[in-house]
């Protein structure tokens, strides 16, 4: 059984036990979150498909722990100006279990 999830922006194939990392969810490492958008579910009693999400689908998830990504370093400049600039970015994340999908 697998589902496809919206969270932070994107969309993941998840299975129960598999581990993932999304965008930044509130909570505290082992705590359990809800994910209710639930864009479709393949299961037992077939493939169903929401529109947009299915409605009463959610999946529970244990967090396993929060953090930060790989840092991406940027540079911008305007040529013949003299203007440079050198800046760096570390997105926060969330590393996820997922324990259970309820239809």
């Amino acid at each position: 059984m697998y589902a496809i999830i919206k969270t932070g922006g994107k969309q993941y194939k998840v299975a129960e036990g598999s581990v993932l990392t999304v965008e930044k969810l509130e909570g505290e490492p082992e705590a359990t979150v809800e994910l209710t958008e639930v864009l479709m579910v393949q299961g037992d009693n077939g493939l169903q498909v929401g529109a947009p999400t299915l409605d009463g689908a959610k999946v529970v998830a244990k967090i396993v722990s929060q953090g930060r990504g790989k840092k991406i370093n940027g540079f911008t400049y305007k040529p013949k100006k003299n203007v440079h600039r050198r800046y760096g970015h570390r997105q926060y994340q969330t590393k996820i279990q997922i324990e259970s999908i309820q239809v």
